[in-house]
Parts: structure tokens; sequence; C-alpha cells
């Protein structure tokens, strides 16, 4: 089974945030998830990059001077962040789905378009190799 579509957690059961949000709009989503990194999209539908609890603290500490009503100003499209998880497509193999979840806690699934179909968590991958390596236990 390595067809990474048997992990996908799909799009509409993802927490994501669209790049037009303002700052004060991600925190908000954010803290209503209880995820601590999300993607983020377009409202076209396509993949943007990784918006983390520590780059909306960065971005009030530097961008909005600790006033929530810069945070209202801001979009998060504007603010710099940390780091992007990189996408993969449904044809990835599971050697790359396993190098990616070392450093990332999800990775984003898009489409020929780019347009983001959904993830698969870190979770999902250590479960799939658990059973590769210890069948008979799992």
């Amino acid at each position: 089974m390595d067809n990474i579509l048997f992990f996908l957690t799909p799009k509409a059961m993802c927490a994501f945030v669209y790049d037009d949000y303002t700052i004060r709009q991600a925190l908000e989503k954010i803290e209503g998830t209880g995820f601590h990194t999300v993607p983020i999209l377009s409202r076209q539908g396509e993949y943007r990059g990784t918006l983390t609890e520590g780059d909306l603290l960065w971005a009030l500490k530097n961008v909005c001077y600790m006033d929530m009503r810069q945070a209202e100003a801001r979009r998060i499209a504007d603010m710099s962040r940390r780091k992007d998880y990189i996408p993969v497509r449904v044809t990835t193999d599971m050697h790359e789905l396993v190098r990616r979840a070392i450093n990332q806690s999800f990775i984003p699934v898009v489409d020929d378009k780019e347009a983001f179909i959904g993830i698969v968590t870190r979770g999902d991958v250590i479960k799939y190799c658990a059973q590769e390596l210890f069948p008979q236990e799992i």
C-alpha cells in the first residue's frame, strides 16, 4: 500500500487559513483548531505555505507592535514566516513521504494544478512504518 491517497486527510477535514486573512483572523482561527501549524491557501485553493503560532507571535511583536488594532490591518500574506512545508503530489512515493515527515508535522498534498487537496500527517507516516517493521504487533 504505497499510494499516499490511503493516508490523505482531505481538505474538507483540514484546518487552514487563507492568505488574505489578517493576522488577527489567523490567530483566532488557529486558536480554535488546537493545532500549532496550519496550511495557508489562496481563495482559489492553491497551497501558499505554512503558518505557525511562532510566526504569528513574531508578527505581533515586530509588525504589529503588540497592538491588536495593527493585527487587524496586516495580512498574513505580507508577513515573514520561518519556513514553509514543501508540498507533494499524489504520485509521491513513501520513501519521500518518510523523508518529509522527519522535518514536517504534516505534508501538504497538491494536484497537478497546485490546488491543495489535503495533508498526510506525520502520525500516519509513522503508523505505516510501524506496520511495515512490526506487522505482527500492529
